[in-house]
């Protein structure tokens, strides 16, 4: 059952903005953009920081990877809403150059290269089993990561892990591949500010 809170407790400034969004993207406002504007000084703002930085901040990962990360994560949490969104961003950053839709069918991710491969894999048994071992974290560094990349996949998943839960007790509705499309633009070139 979705809750309505999202469509209906805005204020007027927020509900003139959504009527922006509508009329310049032709879009329905995303549902991860009214949670955000819904409570933003207990949610939006600080888990906005947070995302950010995870996102878009210093990394040895390319903005791409962390997105395929996040729609990795978002598939093993079984979001969809999130899994398309972050694969649209994917796509859009790795310009033709990967197939994510095909990445992220393998199981065992053998199309994607390391050290990413193993890191996606120890976020994968991180995000299904609530817990890695420093045999986990001696697998991904053996695969050619270095600390800080396991510290930065490992703020992605925690990220994402939150937003997912969020996405499924809102019950964010899955808009249409153009609605992701025109938000994947808008978060490859702004962020997640």
């Amino acid at each position: 059952m979705r809750l309505q809170i999202l469509d209906s407790g805005h204020g007027f400034g927020t509900r003139t903005l959504f009527a922006l969004i509508r009329a310049v993207s032709r879009q329905p406002v995303l549902d991860v953009i009214k949670l955000v504007k819904y409570r933003p000084d207990y949610y939006g703002k600080p888990m906005s920081v947070i995302t950010q930085e995870a996102m878009r901040g210093d990394s040895a990962w390319s903005v791409a990877d962390r997105e395929l990360m996040a729609a990795f994560v978002a598939m093993t949490n079984h979001c969809d809403f999130c899994v398309k969104a972050h694969s649209a961003v994917a796509d859009l950053a790795y310009r033709g150059e990967e197939n994510v839709a095909m990445l992220l069918c393998d199981p065992t991710l053998a199309g994607i290269v390391e050290p990413l491969r193993a890191t996606m894999l120890m976020l994968r048994k991180l995000t299904k089993e609530h817990s890695v071992d420093a045999d986990d974290m001696r697998d991904v560094l053996a695969a050619g990561a270095s600390a800080q990349q396991i510290d930065d996949a490992l703020a992605i998943c925690f990220s994402f892990d939150v937003i997912v839960r969020l996405a499924d007790s809102f019950d964010f509705s899955v808009p249409s591949t153009e609605a992701f499309a025109a938000g994947a633009k808008y978060l490859l070139a702004r962020g997640y500010r």
